[in-house]
C-alpha cells in the first residue's frame, strides 16, 4: 500500500511517501515560505523523483488538526484536491498523534506533544511510548501551560516534549516539572512520516474517509471568531 502523507499544520511543511509501512521518501522544508507556495511543488518533485504517479497512491493522509488555521486549510484542501479525481480514500490524522509516532521506540517514556497555540496555551496530547505502538493518555486538547505543568507532575516517568511548542514548554515548565526532556532536534518538528504512520492505524481500524468528507479539526475558535464573539458580548451588555 502506498500512502502519500502531508504535514502543513505548523511552521515546517513536509510530504512523505510510504509503502507497506516503510518510508520511501520525505521532503521537508522550514524556510518561512508559505505552505501554499511549497506544498504542491514538494509533492510533485518527490513523486517524480520516486518514479511514482498519483494513480499509484492508495491513500492520501493529512495532518487534519489541531494546528495553524491557515496551515490546516492548505493541507486539507490539497489532500482533497489530490484525492477527488481518483476517488482515493483519505486519512484525517491527528496532528498530535502524528508527532508522537517517531518517538514510539522510546519505550517507557511519556511523550508530551505540544504545539504553540499562543496566549500561553498549547495544543497538547500525552502518549506513552510502547515500542511498536502508542498508548494514548489524553485526548487532543487546547490547554494552558500552567494546567499542563500541574498535570505532568502526576507522571513519574521520563517526559519527552515534541513539536513546535516543545521549546516553549521546556523553558516554562523545566523548574517545576521533574524529568522533562526535549526531543532530539531531528525528531522535534512535525513531519509527514509521522502522519503516514498515524494513517496506518486509521487504515487498520477502517477509519478512512472520502475526499469530500475530509475536513480540518481546529479544537478552538479562530482569533477572528473570538474577537467577533467578544464584540457581540459587549454589545449585548450595553
Amino acid at each position: 500500500m502506498n500512502i502519500l502523507a502531508l504535514e502543513s499544520s505548523a511552521p515546517a511543511c513536509s510530504a512523505a511517501l510510504c509503502r507497506d509501512g516503510a518510508l520511501v521518501a520525505q521532503s521537508f522544508q522550514n524556510s518561512g515560505l508559505t505552505h501554499s507556495c511549497t506544498l504542491l511543488p514538494m509533492i510533485h518533485d518527490m513523486l517524480q523523483n520516486c518514479g511514482v504517479c498519483l494513480e499509484d497512491v492508495d491513500v492520501i493522509a493529512v495532518a487534519a488538526g489541531p494546528g495553524s488555521f491557515t496551515g490546516l486549510r492548505i493541507g486539507v484542501a490539497t489532500a482533497k484536491g489530490l484525492a477527488w479525481a481518483g476517488e482515493k480514500p483519505c486519512a484525517p490524522c491527528s496532528t498530535l498523534e502524528s508527532m508522537a509516532w517517531p518517538l514510539a521506540h522510546l519505550e517507557g517514556s511519556l511523550i508530551v506533544c505540544a504545539m504553540d497555540a499562543r496566549r500561553k496555551q498549547v495544543y497538547n496530547a500525552l502518549f506513552r511510548a510502547r515500542g511498536e505502538r502508542l498508548e494514548r493518555v489524553t485526548s487532543d486538547r487546547a490547554t494552558s501551560l500552567a494546567e499542563l505543568g500541574e498535570e505532568l507532575k502526576n507522571f513519574s516517568e521520563k517526559k519527552i516534549i515534541v513539536g513546535d511548542g516543545a521549546q516553549l514548554c521546556y523553558n516554562t515548565l523545566l523548574e517545576t516539572v521533574p524529568g522533562l526532556n526535549l526531543a532530539p532536534v531531528h525528531l522535534r518538528m512535525q513531519s509527514a512520516w509521522g502522519v503516514a504512520r498515524a494513517a496506518e492505524e486509521l487504515v487498520r481500524t477502517g477509519s478512512l474517509v472520502s475526499g469530500q468528507a475530509l475536513a480540518p479539526v481546529y479544537h478552538r475558535l479562530s482569533q477572528a471568531e473570538r474577537e467577533r464573539l467578544e464584540r457581540e458580548k459587549i454589545q449585548n451588555l450595553q
